[in-house]
């Protein structure tokens, strides 16, 4: 039974260097440290909670509590939180320096960019160990808190998301500190609040305004002045706490009577002060009218303060020295047994699995491990078996750890462990004091347990892990643990971190007992005044054991240790003469085993002895033994002085003597008058008179034997028939069961069809998808969040080399084809803004693809990572730079031929002109294109014929040759042109084009009248 609390030396560590050794001065002592320290711990919204939570503190009232607020603050924010708080409190309010001293009645608050630590009643600012995003301010301070205050620590978590300050509330808690929360309902984010509801320990749960209330009713109540005063007298305390031990034993049917009776003092009146009660007689009426206040105290007392790998220290000696040492010299497919008692909610024993797993990992030959965690508490045995974390156990676990170990929810942050460690594991409710143990067990980690029972279980327990371990077993306890006086069960294999061996037990239990039982029947000479002269001897030689020697060597006693049923569980001396086999399977039985004419005799005063408690003694029984007969004298006694463990043992120790005969009588001649010595015929019936008694009080004993056995079987007969009627009653209910289970059969019959059709539906889907993804040739490549290879295409492994084996890999750690293409940080953009990109990359072949990069969504609209496509564009690629060389070819032509010609679209917009137009009528290639024809040289070109057989080509897609035009032009003068115009048609849908040839005629001979305009 593990009811887990943690010592004051054992709190949890807030970094990998405990608090004390990260100071570098340390604060002198305060004269009166009596008062509480509140830590108060709030992320987003939480400018709103404190407001509410100081505005409600009366400002004519002393709190006798300091407050301490801790905040999630950017490094390069300044904080408005010490003027927002002093505007609602007339209380001192500070912005804390390194090693001010706290004093009640003040708020002190965090600065930006550093840690705070509470040291011996000082606040202690230090440089943040872990990085941006990573740290928890909270839980270091509430860590510290606990450490330094223990039960006048009081913590309170208000808005927030996340879990920072749940690992904090823990420490508090077990070190006897109050836990508060904030209403989630009232809170802008509820993410802190409701991890730390979560967890079972938070004692109210309100809203700020409401919590300074309860407070100084709690500080009043828990710290008050008069409290030491007056409490009651010592018997009345015990009487108290035996009668509320017994309330839980009823309710809980766990016993808490032999835990140390100053930790049920503090946890009873922690809860004593949580309901504002005085008299712990007063509590014990409450606990009998209020169930539910049982059930709150019995989970005060099992409060599980534990993280992962606590001790550092202690875990790397059991990593390098220990859990090798299971492996050693262990056969082939062996099985390791592990057992962590009192396992809280399961994470020391997940980290000893962890360790396990490494040095697996490590093996060449597989080995099969069981680890049995057990625990009394149900509620945290639940949580165990569901391994699943806050996010704040990063401060704990080492990031190569949770990457390998963990599975993070994307959702709120939190770590389930991995199946491969959880597999390892069996989680069951188990009390240590009240079950058998485990056996055969390897290793067992029983850590902060032993410290808070008293000493007489611990002897108890001791014991029970010696006779539950292998040979050469190994026992983890803790810090300020130790096997006590049982050094000869166990070697310690570690001082420092109280690593023990198992050790053989030379001498056994029962030969001890019945060295002591042998001692009870006569008259210790031990204790008697020693006299001088053998006082030199004493020092050398143990003159008591010398002496019980002596006396069992001279009277050669037989002892036979036995219990109620007759079971021999120790022979002392040779009993050849009184005890034989009996015929049939073997078996150590002392009725059985009696020769004739002791069986009768010993059963007969074994029972009186079980039933008396006295001592019996019957002289002269004569035991035959091979055909001849032994005088002996047998007695029958209890065993003394070995407590409750010998209350059913009993010593028999049977004496020879010599036979009286007629002449031992009568050694000499009777003188004159005295009377005749008997006769043999006397001396016979003597004896027969001796054995007729001895067969009547046998007689008489069965008889009681008997009238006793038949009350008791009629009392089994009555509850036969109760048991009977109860086996009738719970046949008709399984009946009853039977039939829903024959509903639930067939339900699950239908469901298993639906799903077995489904599995068919969604492996042909599968297979559709895998032949269309390798149908497509399209490369495609799937990710995690992790970024981490969850499925790619046949196609992929052409760009990146990829094997089957890959999945579950980091992308970044694949060799890729592309040239100059960082596709792990493309990748993260994508994951981080959910914007789609596509790019096209080049391979070191020269090929060319289009990179397409989106989130993976599922059919809920949920991101489960990334879907990076391929699409091979190389043929593409190549016509692009085929129609660009063809384009500068065209280019090329057009500008070397000497006609002016120019290109028109459908709006007879100058598209190009080559380079004998420009230069011809003197335009300049910015000043004609995308003009219209029309408008150029100042609107020359505007010559009806010419629109109208333009507009013809548009119309109709005719052609024309030779069309003669003569114009007046700026700087060229008159001008006579024949044109030729053809309509160029680039195919379907896309709009034509019309290629004017111009032929400046002007210096020829004319033909005929040309058209257009002299103007």
């Amino acid at each position: 039974m593990k009811h887990r609390t943690l010592e004051q030396s054992d709190a949890p560590e807030a970094t990998s260097e405990s608090i004390p050794a990260s100071l570098d001065v340390e604060p002198e002592p305060l004269p009166d440290r009596s008062f509480p320290i509140v830590g108060i711990g709030a992320s987003a919204g939480g400018l709103a909670a404190f407001e509410a939570f100081f505005s409600a503190i009366p400002a004519d009232i002393e709190t006798g509590m300091a407050f301490v607020l801790v905040q999630h603050l950017a490094p390069d924010h300044k904080s408005i939180l010490t003027e927002l708080v002093r505007r609602y409190t007339r209380m001192q309010v500070h912005e804390v320096e390194d090693g001010m001293v706290v004093q009640p009645d003040c708020a002190y608050i965090i600065p930006p960019k550093l840690d705070m630590a509470l040291y011996n009643g000082a606040l202690r600012l230090l440089e943040p160990s872990a990085p941006r995003g990573l740290r928890l301010p909270i839980d270091f301070f509430f860590r510290s808190l606990a450490q330094d205050q223990h039960e006048r620590a009081i913590c309170v978590v208000l808005s927030g998301t996340g879990s920072d300050g749940t690992l904090g509330a823990r420490a508090i808690k077990g070190e006897g500190g109050l836990v508060m929360a904030q209403a989630p309902k009232t809170a802008a984010y509820d993410g802190m609040p409701n991890s730390v509801i979560a967890t079972g320990l938070t004692d109210f749960v309100l809203p700020p305004a409401e919590m300074p209330e309860q407070l100084m009713n709690y500080v009043t109540h828990a710290f008050g002045m008069g409290r030491h005063a007056a409490m009651p007298s010592a018997p009345k305390v015990e009487n108290a706490l035996t009668r509320i031990c017994i309330l839980l034993r009823d309710q809980t049917t766990h016993d808490f009577s032999q835990y140390k009776q100053s930790t049920l003092i503090r946890r009873i009146e922690r809860r004593m002060a949580l309901h504002q009660i005085e008299r712990q007689g007063d509590y014990v009426h409450y606990l009998q009218q209020t169930p539910e206040e049982i059930e709150a105290l019995f989970r005060d007392l099992l409060i599980g303060v534990t993280s992962f790998f606590r001790d550092p220290d202690a875990f790397a000696v059991l990593e390098q020295d220990v859990i090798p040492r299971l492996f050693i010299a262990r056969p082939r497919e062996a099985t390791v047994r592990i057992w962590v008692c009192g396992c809280s909610t399961g994470e020391e024993s997940y980290s000893i699995a962890i360790l396990v797993k490494e040095h697996l990992d490590t093996l060449k030959h597989p080995f099969k491990v069981q680890i049995f965690a057990s625990d009394v508490d149900a509620r945290a045995i639940g949580q165990a078996r569901a391994g699943v974390y806050p996010a704040n156990i990063a401060a704990d676990v080492s990031p190569a750890r949770l990457a390998r170990f963990f599975v993070q929810d994307t959702a709120d942050g939190s770590y389930r462990i991995h199946k491969s460690i959880r597999d390892l594991l069996v989680f069951s409710e188990h009390d240590l004091i009240q079950a058998p143990p485990f056996s055969r067990i390897d290793l067992i980690s029983c850590r902060n347990l032993l410290i808070y029972l008293n000493g007489d279980l611990q002897k108890r327990l001791i014991p029970l892990f010696h006779y539950a371990l292998n040979p050469s077993g190994i026992l983890f306890l803790g810090n300020s643990e130790t096997v006590g006086e049982l050094i000869n069960l166990f070697t310690p294999l570690n001082r420092k971190w109280k690593i023990y061996v198992r050790q053989d037990q030379l001498t056994s239990a029962p030969l001890q007992a019945l060295g002591g039982a042998l001692r009870s029947t006569r008259t210790s000479i031990a204790n008697l005044p020693m006299p001088a002269t053998t006082e030199r001897y004493a020092s050398r030689i143990d003159l008591r054991a010398l002496t019980e020697q002596a006396l069992l060597h001279h009277f050669n006693p037989v002892g036979i240790l036995a219990n109620s049923r007759g079971e021999i569980l120790h022979i002392y001396g040779r009993t050849g003469l009184y005890l034989e086999p009996a015929p049939g399977d073997a078996a150590l039985n002392l009725f059985s085993m009696a020769r004739e004419g002791l069986r009768r005799a010993v059963t007969a005063a074994l029972h009186r002895v079980v039933t008396s408690k006295g001592v019996v003694r019957l002289p002269g029984l004569r035991v035959k033994t091979n055909g001849d007969f032994t005088s002996v004298n047998l007695t029958v006694h209890t065993v003394q002085g070995a407590g409750d463990a010998a209350a059913d043992l009993y010593v028999v120790v049977l004496e020879a003597v010599q036979p009286l005969v007629p002449e031992a009588l009568s050694p000499a001649r009777p003188a004159d008058g005295e009377a005749p010595p008997p006769t043999e015929f006397e001396v016979r019936i003597t004896e027969l008179e001796q054995e007729l008694r001895a067969k009547e009080e046998y007689l008489q004993t069965t008889l009681e034997e008997m009238e006793t056995a038949n009350e008791e079987l009629k009392s089994t007969n009555e509850e036969m028939q109760s048991v009977n009627e109860e086996l009738q009653s719970t046949n008709e209910e399984l009946e009853t069961s039977k039939e829903e289970l024959q509903s639930v059969n067939e339900e699950l019959a239908t469901v298993n069809v639906e799903l077995q059709t489904k599995v068919a539906d969604l492996y042909r889907a599968n297979n559709d998808m895998n032949n269309l993804l390798a149908g497509t040739g399209v490369a495609t490549l799937f990710v995690d969040h992790q970024l981490r290879i969850t499925r790619f295409t046949p196609a992929a492994t052409q760009l990146i080399k990829l094997i089957q084996t890959d999945i579950g890999r980091s992308v970044g750690d694949i060799v890729s084809n592309l040239v100059d293409q960082d596709l792990l940080a493309s990748v993260q953009r994508v994951l981080e803004s959910l914007i789609p990109v596509e790019q096209e990359v080049q391979t070191r072949e020269g090929q060319w693809f289009l990179m397409r990069i989106g989130p993976y969504r599922t059919l809920d609209n949920v991101i489960e990572g990334a879907v990076i496509s391929f699409i091979d564009i190389s043929a593409r690629k190549q016509m692009e730079d085929d129609l660009r060389a063809a384009q500068v070819l065209a280019e090329g032509i057009v500008d070397a031929v000497r006609e002016p010609l120019v290109v028109l679209d459908q709006a007879l917009c100058v598209v190009s002109a080559n380079r004998a137009f420009q230069h011809h009528f003197c335009l300049s290639g910015q000043m004609i294109e995308g003009r219209p024809l029309l408008e150029l040289n100042g609107g020359r070109w505007d010559i009806p014929a010419l629109r109208e057989l333009l507009a013809s080509i548009q119309a109709s897609g005719d052609n024309f040759d030779d069309f003669e035009i003569a114009h007046v032009f700026p700087q060229l003068g008159p001008r006579t042109m024949l044109l030729n115009a053809r309509r160029l048609d680039p195919g379907a849908g896309k709009p034509g084009v019309i290629l004017l040839v111009i032929d400046d005629i002007t210096a020829r001979p004319r033909r005929s009248a040309p058209a257009g305009d002299e103007a």
